[in-house]
């Protein structure tokens, strides 16, 4: 336990200072996913930031094989802002722009011992959103990056979660088959659907939903929950500016200064 009070403290350290450290003393990787998702709570601890959100990654296969995990995976984010919004890349933590839906959540939803149906976590949202995820890494993705369960404390690499206006009648829109584009400078970079990389952004939802009743945690009213990437992951430059392009939804434009 001392070496996921101190691995927490070093990950709230480094949080605190907008820092970022290459690789990780091998006695402070923790040896599963459950004791990383400890530390990942420990580190919420440390902070005393309130934790307005969540995110989700590696819903299906092919990311799961990118992120070398065999199951989805999720994460604690403290910064929720509303597009448009404007950075300085110097500050960020190797910042990843992701195209992903956003879903506010308007109740509860508690640890229980019975599974969340998805039509009962549909039900607990409040609102869908156009939105991007904005991740960061506390380690520099080089030679010496720690393995997944390092990564997972770190809160499966959480950031800032950045939301549009709310998708009207979304229970009955197309949402896993509207094609959402991501640009840069005007020039196209990534596109996709949430049914290619999700299946239906209230799929996750419910994976994540579940995976915090089960651990005691639960997700709460208000929170916002960015579902998963549907463009995959690329690398911001500054100067540049993004745009996730969600059609009749709506729009998200982050600058990179």
């Amino acid at each position: 336990m001392t070496a996921q009070r101190d691995l927490a403290r070093l990950l709230s350290d480094l949080r605190r200072d907008g820092r970022q450290q290459s690789g990780l003393d091998p006695r402070l990787v923790p040896p599963d996913t459950a004791a990383a998702y400890r530390v990942a709570g420990l580190v919420a601890e440390e902070l005393g930031w309130p934790v307005l959100g969540w995110k989700i990654a590696a819903f299906k296969e092919e990311m799961q094989r990118e992120l070398r995990t065999d199951s989805p995976i999720y994460g604690r984010t403290f910064f929720v802002k509303e597009t448009p919004v404007t950075v300085v890349h110097a500050t960020l933590a190797s910042p990843i722009p992701e195209v992903e839906y956003q879903a506010r959540l308007g109740a509860d939803l508690p640890p229980r011992d019975k599974p969340y149906s998805q039509d009962e976590v549909t039900e607990a949202v409040a609102s869908l959103h156009p939105g991007l995820e904005l991740a960061e890494c506390r380690f520099i993705h080089d030679a010496a990056f720690p393995p997944l369960p390092a990564i997972l404390a770190d809160g499966a690499g959480s950031g800032t979660i950045i939301y549009g206006p709310a998708i009207a009648d979304w229970k009955t829109r197309d949402i896993a088959g509207q094609e959402v584009t991501l640009s840069s400078n005007g020039r196209l970079r990534r596109q996709g659907t949430a049914a290619a990389a999700l299946g239906h952004p209230m799929a996750p939802l419910t994976w994540l939903a579940n995976e915090l009743a089960r651990t005691c945690v639960g997700m709460k009213a208000g929170q916002m929950v960015s579902t998963g990437t549907l463009t995959g992951m690329l690398a911001p430059k500054p100067g540049e500016n993004y745009v996730a392009d969600f059609g009749p939804f709506g729009s998200i434009t982050v600058t990179f200064d």
